[in-house]
């Protein structure tokens, strides 16, 4: 070997281990590809089974009829032992894979229980017995009624017990005694019944099982539906909440902001011809930008899931301190502190700053009065300002009272407005207390 080079050892696979790895993985291929949960597939897989179990105990037939009657000298029994494993190997294999009409498959039934009777005259010893097995467990699995089965074990017992009496007085020339004919049979007879109970009942077992399996997939697949429908809902939700929050901003706050221009235009417009009603404006305009701020922040914590705590009383002050604060307008209030729907306590602020700001632009107003209590299960509002009042014109329905009357409505509340020339102006509301508006 070279200097510097470096020699590999490869680790031995010994043949014993590679034969035993491709089994493992033969047998891992052969019970996946039949799953038990899948009926088809697995009932295919014991189909297959039992065939192959009968042609094991069919070639165990063979070699004892060979071991029987060839060592006696006697060739016809053992011809006729053959001819009749090739039938029922025939029939058996037709009725399993071929066969799949009701009115044929009897035909078959009659025939692999002929073949199997006959195989008593020639065969003694477990095989016959085992021949029975194999075909009761195809029909066991081909019903499931419990009521047939029991009429399928009936049946074979009886043609058992009548093919061993018949063996008896024709082939063993022996007279009729009952009592040899059931001590010889009874455990066949056992064996048949102990047959029956434990493949009906795995039979049971398995069929509960397919349902079970059946109905957690249908759970499954309805937990899936109901996720998928969650979130189309949530998203649903979402987007009407944003067009919600956008439709206020836009009628409220953005209403707000039109009118603090105006207002301030205005104001440019007379500030030396009339520099007190130009001042009144400029406050009004004032208190129109700080509540559009608060609107728009109301609508930010809304859009980043941030839900206020403050109590309606709490906010309902703030609104009225927020006026107040370097306007030179008076609000005295009456507040009882009531619990309402998120919906309802946006909208009574709203109400509020509204009710104030129309009053100073277009009543001239210096004074307000505010009430809200609770009587029986309503919620009363009342905003009354110390303005001019309507000249005894009808009552010009804006952009902001017309907006409050919809939102009253909405929420199963009602909304009137008084006023008189020079006597002022005065907002009512009623809103019902129940959470289901």
């Amino acid at each position: 070997m070279k200097k510097g080079s470096i020699k590999i050892h490869k680790k031995d696979k010994s043949p014993k281990k590679t034969e035993e790895n491709k089994l493992r993985v033969y047998f891992v291929q052969l019970f996946g590809k039949y799953d038990i949960r899948n009926e088809a597939r697995f009932v295919y897989f014991c189909k297959w089974l039992i065939f192959a179990l009968l042609l094991i105990v069919e070639a165990f037939v063979l070699l004892d009829a060979i071991e029987h009657w060839i060592a006696q000298g006697e060739w016809r029994p053992f011809v006729h032992i053959a001819a009749l494993t090739m039938v029922l190997t025939a029939s058996e294999g037709m009725k399993l894979f071929a066969v799949k009409g009701g009115g044929v498959r009897t035909i078959f039934y009659v025939i692999d229980a002929v073949a199997a009777s006959l195989i008593i005259f020639f065969t003694d010893g477990v095989y016959p017995i085992l021949v029975y097995v194999l075909i009761l467990t195809e029909l066991y699995m081909s019903t499931d009624r419990t009521r047939t089965a029991v009429a399928i074990l009936g049946c074979s017992v009886l043609l058992y017990l009548g093919s061993y009496v018949v063996k008896t007085f024709i082939l063993r020339g022996d007279g009729f005694e009952l009592y040899p004919v059931l001590t010889e049979t009874i455990g066949a007879v056992f064996f048949l019944v102990a047959h029956f109970v434990l493949v009906n009942v795995a039979l049971a077992f398995y069929r509960q099982f397919l349902r079970l399996d059946k109905a957690l997939k249908e759970l499954d697949e309805s937990k899936q539906e109901l996720e998928k429908a969650y979130e189309v809902v949530a998203e649903v939700t979402a987007l009407e909440e944003r067009q919600r929050i956008a439709k206020e901003i836009h009628d409220t706050a953005g209403h707000s902001i039109t009118t603090v221009i105006m207002q301030t235009e205005a104001a440019k417009l007379i500030l030396e011809s009339n520099p007190d009603e130009a001042k009144s404006k400029i406050v009004s305009a004032n208190l129109q930008a700080k509540h559009a701020l608060e609107e728009l922040r109301d609508s930010v914590h809304l859009l980043s899931g941030i839900s206020g705590n403050k109590t309606l009383k709490t906010a309902l002050e703030e609104v009225i301190q927020e006026s107040t604060d370097g306007t030179g307008i008076k609000i005295r209030s009456e507040i009882e502190d009531v619990s309402v729907t998120e919906e309802k306590y946006r909208f009574l602020c709203n109400t509020l700053k509204e009710g104030i700001s129309n009053g100073l632009r277009h009543g001239g107003a210096t004074a307000f009065w505010f009430e809200l209590k609770k009587e029986d299960d309503n919620i009363l509002f009342l905003l009354s300002d110390n303005g001019k009042g309507l000249s005894g014109k009808p009552l010009q329905m804006g952009f902001g009272l017309t907006t409050m009357q919809d939102r009253v409505k909405s929420l199963g509340g009602k909304c009137w407005f008084e006023s008189e020339e020079e006597e002022g102006f005065e907002i009512h509301l009623t809103l019902p207390m129940s959470e289901l508006k």
